[in-house]
């Protein structure tokens, strides 16, 4: 059997691409989950009154943490790992707990990581329980929370589009920008095949970031006083401490993640024809608490698979899982070289914007598609996905509508 047949007859996970292509395709999931990567740490860094430096390490932190739990949930070690093509990143659902961790006394960063790695721990405990009930997960149900899922992205994509969180949100040369490369993105999957289709968000984001730059938009401010190599090192914070509140604050988060993490696994293997059955699921989730728990002790948070992946393996065709490895020894790369680090956020937030509005939309369009396989004629199904969907957009339309409730 010649390659081409190996490559058209070998599971959509499996099959290998040409470097270059896997390279450019791979780097295009590191764009995309960057901004949401470098969030977490930057929130909380500054919520807890970190110096500029210390952010940084927590960044590098948090890539070297992504780019390992990647490898391991792409390519599998032992029982961990799905072997589907997932990217890692810190989990934003546990932010607003972290934030409030970092102004109690007594608690901050030691606290933090403490919390997190009891709450990774507990995961590793809790996953085996998880994958038992796959069957309460039908395509009626991972297609609503898939579908609320693409839906909750759009504020953060329309706030990158708008010029993010800096003064004059919403100007001509933001907006500009993001629909530059919207339109980029769109003109070659609408005229173009192959290659070109694969790497269209790269390409898309390149023009998008070369006209920013023209514009004055590019910030590459101390990328000369990085230094050239940083090895991230462990408890660099301080012994982690342990505290009851955060930990269940922490817990409870990892339920949360196990729920999303569940909905994306499967979403994604019926992107990839893949099926995920409940020894997989096992995986996966082990793969989302371990790299919690080996977290809180290289100073970063809570890691979950990340939602966008999707929108991008379905935009690209491209469903290999070797594509998602490679990005996560690029994280690695990223996570010692603070200089190539900065480069990369120097992106404007109205060229992650653009790409952004077609990539976080195919995650809402996948979780319409899965709603097909379902009977959503049936008036109950359509109440019980119009409700959840509903429900499941209060924080995003309204974030203090549980402001009265209390703090725990």
């Amino acid at each position: 059997m010649n390659d081409v047949t190996e490559r058209e007859t070998a599971p959509a996970t499996e099959q290998r691409l040409p470097l270059l292509q896997m390279l450019l395709v791979s780097f295009q999931h590191v764009l995309l989950m960057y901004g949401g990567a470098v969030a977490v740490p930057l929130i909380v860094g500054q919520a807890a009154g970190l110096s500029r430096e210390e952010i940084a390490f927590l960044i590098n932190a948090d890539l070297l943490v992504a780019g390992i739990a990647t490898v391991v949930q792409s390519m599998g070690i032992g029982p961990v790992g799905i072997r589907m093509p997932v990217m890692m990143g810190a989990s934003f659902a546990a932010v607003s707990s972290m934030v409030v961790m970092a102004g109690m006394p007594g608690v901050g960063m030691p606290g933090i990581f403490g919390a997190t790695i009891a709450a990774g721990f507990f995961g590793l405990l809790f996953a085996p329980f998880v994958c038992k009930i796959v069957r309460l997960f039908p395509p009626l149900v991972t297609g609503t929370v898939i579908t609320a899922i693409g839906l909750s992205l759009f504020p953060v994509a329309v706030n990158w589009a708008g010029g993010g969180s800096g003064g004059q949100f919403g100007a001509l040369p933001y907006l500009g920008v993001a629909a530059a490369v919207l339109t980029v993105i769109l003109l070659i999957n609408q005229f173009m095949r192959g290659f070109w289709v694969n790497v269209s968000v790269l390409i898309g984001m390149a023009l998008g970031y070369v006209l920013a730059g023209s514009l004055g938009m590019v910030d590459l401010s101390g990328i000369d006083s990085a230094p050239a190599l940083q090895v991230v090192t462990p408890n660099h914070f301080g012994a982690p401490q342990f505290m009851l509140a955060p930990i269940l604050s922490m817990c409870l988060v990892v339920v949360i993640i196990f729920v999303e993490s569940a909905g994306m696994f499967l979403a994604l293997g019926k992107i990839t024809g893949h099926e995920v059955d409940p020894k997989q699921l096992r995986r996966g989730l082990l793969c989302d608490a371990g790299a919690t728990f080996f977290a809180g002790f290289m100073n970063t948070f809570t890691h979950s698979s990340f939602a966008q992946n999707i929108g991008l393996v379905q935009m690209t065709g491209v469903r290999s899982r070797y594509v998602t490895a490679v990005a996560g020894l690029l994280l690695i790369s990223l996570s010692l070289l603070p200089k190539a680090a900065i480069l990369v956020t120097s992106i404007p937030a109205a060229v992650l914007g653009g790409a952004s509005i077609a990539m976080f939309g195919m995650v809402a369009a996948t979780g319409i598609k899965l709603l097909q396989e379902a009977d959503i004629g049936d008036r109950r199904n359509q109440l019980l996905v119009a409700v959840s969907i509903g429900l499941g957009m209060v924080p995003v339309v309204r974030p203090e509508f549980f402001a009265q409730l209390p703090q725990w």
